[in-house]
């Protein structure tokens, strides 16, 4: 007589496992498994008898037997036995149909506009094929191409809620320009062959100021990507502050005609900048001064004039009025020791300015602060004396808080040989300190923030400030430290 099949206690669990394996796995590859084992259970239980408890104990040990065998097979299984071999599949979000887009007029409905805002702008934003070599590029690490990345970037990111700003035909190379958030690339290859190139930065918290990318790069020139606000765009030349800045040309798709950079190397003859002015449908109609320092986004120029103490010190602004540049004249060659560095912005603040001993003239005291993408500031303390045609570097500080809207407490000195021949110890100090202090071979102390003492020539000293309760504030670095 053949006896009705049992039904195991584990049938269940391997029947809905089965299913739920099936229902995840396209209809193809469900017949790649393999049926489920069915593992034969023991015997029910019965009220124990003279002849049962003789064969429990084997019955017991015969099942448990089959249970080992039967796991030690299914522990010999690979992990995915039975379903077809699959390649490695791009992670989720960086298909080039992925790629979020703004809407064209999306920057002015919002509050803070900044690159997430940017609309798709170019004649290959279409191009998918284009696109996924530009996702392959940021998000393969196996990608053979040249990869550059400027401080505080990865040159490779995970590519996910990328959003695409640009991708169009620049000067001769195929450009495409992502961004996620936190970082934005430009990739770009040449029409035939070649090696395809791909430079990332770090752009964290960018915003309104935030007017251009760079799309194109010549050893000499550079052309922008303008935000989609600006409405006006010039050129001028810092160390000519007389010269009227004239119309700089761009296409429909805010791409600019090229733009001359500063020479990196040999004598500074001249320091090209672009003046921008944005549309009154944001905040306010402000301007922009933006100087290329090799990156990815050119750095933004302000400027922050002196004031007497009993002014309230105003918010850095673009130097963009005939003053402004003529102050930046004197320290403009100085930018193109920032290249390079991420440095997102530059502030120029004229902290003191001082009547030369023997009427020689006036000398202004500036304070540069570089802020970089990071977040990590460093400052040069200059001094311009009359005529104001070059500065020279009388302190510095790394990473620091000084000359920031955290850090207005500063002081500076230097030795200065007037035209008799005398040299002079010049110390100068903000507004708000009340009295400088010179120590070591020289002692000397005067009410105010202004000091001007005879003094032997190379000879070290030490000069603090005090604010009026008692604060003791330090001169900088000498800039030629460690």
């Amino acid at each position: 007589m053949i006896m009705p099949k049992r039904r195991s206690p584990l049938s269940g669990h391997s029947a809905a496992r089965t299913t739920a394996v099936a229902d995840a796995e396209p209809a193809g590859a469900r017949a790649a498994y393999a049926p489920p084992v069915s593992i034969p259970s023991p015997p029910p239980a019965s009220p124990p008898g003279p002849i049962r408890r003789g064969r429990r104990p084997r019955a017991v040990t015969a099942a448990l037997a089959l249970l080992a065998a039967t796991g030690a097979l299914l522990l010999t299984l690979p992990s995915d036995a039975g379903r077809p071999s699959e390649a490695p599949r791009p992670a989720a979000g960086t298909h080039a149909e992925h790629l979020r887009r703004a809407r064209a007029d999306a920057w002015t409905h919002v509050t803070r506009p900044g690159l997430a805002a940017w609309p798709a702008r170019g004649g290959r934003i279409g191009d998918t094929g284009l696109l996924a070599r530009a996702l392959r590029a940021w998000t393969d690490p196996g990608w053979r191409g040249r990869r550059s990345a400027e401080p505080g970037a990865p040159a490779r990111g995970p590519g996910t809620s990328a959003r695409l700003l640009f991708a169009d035909d620049v000067d001769g190379r195929a450009v495409v320009v992502l961004q996620d958030g936190t970082h934005t690339v430009r990739y770009s290859e040449p029409p035939h062959g070649g090696t395809p190139e791909l430079a990332a930065a770090l752009t964290e918290g960018a915003d309104v100021t935030t007017a251009a990318v760079v799309v194109g790069r010549s050893p000499r020139t550079v052309r922008l990507l303008l935000a989609p606000w600006i409405t006006d765009a010039a050129v001028r030349d810092l160390r000519a502050p007389a010269v009227r800045p004239h119309a700089l040309i761009r296409d429909g798709d805010g791409v600019t005609e090229p733009v001359a950079v500063a020479a990196g190397d040999g004598p500074c003859r001249g320091v090209p900048v672009v003046q921008v002015r944005s549309s009154p449908r944001i905040a306010e109609d402000r301007a922009f001064l933006l100087a290329d320092l090799g990156g990815l986004v050119p750095a933004r120029l302000t400027s922050l004039p002196t004031t007497r103490p009993a002014v309230r010190q105003r918010p850095p602004r673009a130097p963009t009025g005939a003053a402004d540049v003529r102050d930046w004249a004197a320290s403009a060659c100085r930018l193109t020791g920032l290249r390079g560095k991420g440095v997102r912005g530059v502030d120029h603040w004229v902290f003191a300015t001082q009547a030369l001993p023997e009427r020689s003239g006036t000398a202004r005291w500036v304070c540069a602060r570089a802020d970089t993408w990071r977040g990590t500031g460093d400052v040069e303390y200059l001094f311009v004396g009359p005529g104001g045609t070059r500065a020279r570097a009388v302190g510095r500080g790394r990473d620091t808080a000084q000359c920031s809207s955290s850090g207005r407490n500063v002081l500076a000195h230097t030795e200065w040989r007037a035209p008799s021949g005398t040299t002079y110890l010049l110390a100068a100090a903000s507004r708000t300190v009340t009295r400088l202090e010179v120590t070591a071979r020289v002692r000397s102390t005067v009410g105010g923030r202004l000091l001007a003492i005879t003094a032997p020539r190379g000879r070290p000293v030490e000069v603090t400030g005090r604010l009026p309760d008692g604060t003791r504030i330090d001169s900088p670095l000498s800039p030629d430290g460690p």
